[in-house]
């Protein structure tokens, strides 16, 4: 076996370095390119858009296949516009603006501020007014600054039939609030139970950036866990905050790399009794990854208000009608994925040459197994090969190459991640078995073909 080394990548050497492997190797390509493209719009490719749905499926399995007490669901991305004043999006979902004068880029008031004062002073609009009027814009180094003022994220859009403004949706929790009863009434779940969507969400970010950390465009996983405000909360809190570091650890994050960030009373949305975001340590820092919040009865109080509909739960033991609270866990998807990339991505010396492998947990991997016949212009290696690709494709995703060396298809199947690789060669014609090699020992080891399904049987148990 070669003899391998790591190297040790300094954050923003891997951050440009994962970029570019996503887009040569059909991971995640720049939306709109040959129009110039859009900013901060991003296509997945065919190896990202099966990590991307690899990830929707563990999520679901952990969060509501294997719960008795979860639902599932997957609600519109147009609801009707009085959701969105009960929830308060109308009035209070802005950011602080600010542009300048001089070269027109625009900004994150709050953010400028805090990155010269250290001050965190989201919501206070004249404070940041006097303290931006002594900062250089960062791009073009003047200071000749608009007002700071509120921008609304939500886009806004019309509907035939409707004379209101309608919204694409800017989180999914309001598709989840307004089928609470529906869902109460078909499915005769009982106090507590949650209630989970994998979907789209649209905020008009002033600045986003980061690659696909923070996106216009987005799919959120979250569930709504409604409980009894009588009960002890602190108890399903702390289990969902030690789950979302269990999901967080099977992305392929270090531990080390992870921590919590509670929010203080001050900075506390106004219903919310306790909010903890679960950090990652991203290239470009530590940034918020899963959120986990108790929303006390607030949603579903307002839009009982809205609605005029009884939102409210019967106790038949205790004879009692009440709005239950709410506790909610919600996972970033495209954040998921950008840990996936992170945590998988390593360089290694391999005699004297650089390799680059993809070391995605066998469960992650976009593709799980690659078939080669050793030589494309025999057709009995390509028979032979094409017939175990057929055989293994039925149950796990595959790929088949027979496009160059051996040595250079090794490479490529690194680069994706792909944890083995079979090889038909000449023997494999006099013997009935194949080479199979492994991405990260890239040990080989000879295996009959009749005993290939076991083989790989055993190596995909998650």
């Amino acid at each position: 076996m070669a003899k391998t080394e790591g190297k040790n990548l300094q954050n923003s050497d891997l951050m440009e370095r994962v970029v570019s492997l996503c887009k040569r190797r059909g991971f995640i390509f720049p939306g709109s390119e040959i129009y110039g493209g859009l900013a901060n719009s991003w296509s997945f490719g065919p190896y990202g858009v099966e990590l991307k749905n690899t990830i929707k499926q563990m999520w679901w399995q952990k969060f509501v296949t294997n719960r008795e007490d979860v639902v599932g669901m997957d609600g519109p991305i147009f609801l009707h516009p009085k959701l969105w004043e009960a929830s308060g999006h109308l009035a209070g979902f802005n950011d602080a603006m600010v542009d300048c004068k001089n070269c027109q880029s625009r900004f994150r008031a709050d953010h400028l501020v805090e990155e010269v004062t250290g001050k965190d002073m989201e919501g206070q609009l004249s404070a940041m007014n006097e303290i931006i009027k002594e900062i250089k814009c960062p791009n073009c180094g003047k200071i000749n600054w608009t007002e700071v003022r509120n921008f609304n994220m939500m886009f806004k859009t019309n509907m035939n039939g409707i004379n209101e403004d309608v919204y694409l949706r800017p989180e999914t929790a309001g598709a989840i609030f307004i089928e609470f009863k529906n869902i109460m009434d078909s499915m005769r779940v009982k106090l507590p139970f949650g209630i989970a969507q994998i979907g789209k969400a649209f905020r008009n970010e002033i600045v986003a950036g980061n690659f696909i950390f923070r996106v216009r465009e987005f799919e959120q996983m979250e569930i709504e866990y409604f409980i009894n405000p009588d009960d002890n909360w602190n108890s399903v809190f702390d289990g969902f905050l030690k789950s979302q570091e269990e999901f967080a650890l099977s992305l392929g994050a270090d531990k080390q790399n992870l921590r919590h960030y509670e929010h203080p009373k001050e900075k506390l949305s106004h219903y919310s009794k306790k909010t903890v975001d679960l950090e990652y340590n991203f290239p470009f820092g530590f940034g918020e990854l899963f959120g986990l919040a108790h929303r006390g009865d607030f949603d579903l109080s307002r839009h009982s208000e809205f609605s005029l509909e009884k939102l409210t739960y019967f106790d038949q033991e205790n004879n009692r009608r009440f709005v239950p609270h709410v506790i909610e866990p919600t996972f970033g998807l495209e954040r998921s994925v950008l840990v996936a990339l992170c945590a998988a991505y390593k360089e290694e010396f391999v005699d004297k040459e650089t390799r680059i492998v993809m070391k995605f947990s066998n469960q992650l991997a976009p593709v799980k197994i690659a078939i080669f016949p050793l030589l494309k212009n025999k057709p009995a290696l390509v028979e032979k090969a094409k017939q175990i690709f057929h055989t293994l494709k039925t149950i796990y995703v595959c790929e088949f190459d027979d496009n160059g060396n051996v040595g250079k298809r090794y490479r490529r199947q690194d680069e994706i991640g792909t944890p083995y690789c079979v090889t038909v060669d000449f023997e494999s014609l006099e013997k009935n078995d194949v080479t199979v090699r492994n991405r990260d020992t890239m040990a080989q080891e000879r295996v009959a073909v009749h005993d290939l399904l076991n083989y790989f049987k055993d190596k995909f148990i998650y």
